[in-house]
């Protein structure tokens, strides 16, 4: 664990036990299922996942197939076994992926590639998570024996640590087409493809059926307490059920937490841009204060970064006195703030913690 990481955690060690969090402004993670969502899980028709006998997870996996434009899907209990059961399926031991040097995938997945799957990466450094065609092309490698051989190519949408950046739909469809063309697959990490879809307006099967496999948080902007769906062609999602069942994530009567999905579905998608205008609304209010200054932005969708190196404070300095005030955002780095606006914080909460940034930068 860094330094960072360390400070990070006696933080909230000191502070989160004592003060009551009002507004939860750390992660879209932070989301509550709603009464609605509580009553369709406590209804939920359920029967054995394993055996393919579960109504409402059955259900699910055939919305977000439909959805996404792709044969089949499946239900998992966590975005990053999406992710690793997909990696793990593309690739074979000693294989080579491609992806933005600050993807998930890299810094917040616990070597999960290399550890489970004697899987290499060769990172491609961007200002906001996504490259170009010609900077993919410079990393395929050729094709000699003693070389890792290039075999997925890895995006995500939207862009995380690149501030919720949206991929668009050109740089995805021409990125997508040179990997095919030199024989590689390409993933799609979709942990927030409803927030890149709501906010470009292009529909997410545009997006994901230029991909190989793709998948769907449930727990971020839709607002479930747990879970993620993943799909591509059924003989993918055939050899992902092996991998998510050696890693533990076979479940049971999993409708319960599959009627939250279908839930979600049908009310909270819509309601996203929601997100998007309060994160805007603390954007606008950021590059107002002085000492403070967007980093990357601008915002797209629902996650701000800031740097707060002007304002003469740490970044756990202002998180500190940001959470007396029951207000909770994240700190990157010394110098760097995330907030994430989602289902439970409201426009008037962002304001609130406007109020509160401004007059702790400020005084």
């Amino acid at each position: 664990m860094s330094i960072a990481s360390l400070r990070r955690f006696r933080l909230y060690e000191d502070h989160i036990l004592a003060l009551p969090i009002s507004i939860d402004l750390s992660s879209d993670t932070s989301t509550r299922p709603t009464p609605g969502m509580r009553q369709a899980m406590a209804e939920a028709v359920v029967g054995d996942e394993q055996n393919f006998e579960d109504p409402s997870t059955n259900l699910l996996c055939e919305r977000v197939a439909e959805m996404l434009g792709k044969e089949a899907a499946l239900l998992m209990p966590t975005g990053i076994m999406s992710n690793n059961t997909a990696l793990l399926t593309h690739c074979r031991p000693g294989d080579d992926i491609i992806c933005s040097s600050d993807a998930h995938i890299i810094g917040s997945e616990g070597g999960a590639p290399a550890a489970l799957g004697g899987i290499s990466i060769t990172p491609i450094d961007t200002d906001k998570g996504i490259y170009t065609v010609d900077e993919l092309k410079a990393r395929i490698r050729p094709k000699k024996a003693r070389a890792p051989k290039s075999r997925l190519v890895h995006i995500e949408q939207t862009t995380n640590k690149g501030g919720g950046a949206v991929w668009p739909l050109e740089t995805v469809a021409a990125v997508s087409e040179c990997a095919h063309e030199h024989g590689l697959s390409v993933h799609m990490d979709g942990a927030r493809l409803l927030n890149a879809s709501v906010a470009s307006g292009v529909p997410m099967h545009h997006f994901a059926g230029l991909c190989d496999s793709v998948w769907i948080d449930l727990s971020k902007g839709l607002g479930c307490p747990v879970g993620s769906v993943i799909a591509g062609t059924q003989d993918f999602i055939d050899d992902v059920w092996v991998w998510k069942h050696r890693l533990g994530g076979a479940m049971r009567q999993s409708g319960v937490l599959a009627a939250a999905g279908l839930y979600a579905l049908d009310h909270h998608i819509e309601r996203i841009a929601e997100d998007h205008e309060n994160a805007q609304l603390l954007a606008n209010a950021i590059e107002e204060m002085p000492g403070l200054r967007l980093d990357p932005g601008p915002v797209e969708t629902n996650l701000v970064f800031f740097d707060v190196s002007g304002s003469g404070q740490t970044a756990a300095e202002i998180i500190s006195k940001l959470l007396e005030s029951g207000i909770r955002m994240g700190a990157t780095s010394d110098m760097r703030i995330r907030a994430v606006t989602h289902l439970d914080v409201t426009k008037d909460d962002v304001q609130k913690a406007i109020d509160a940034l401004r007059h702790i930068t400020q005084n």
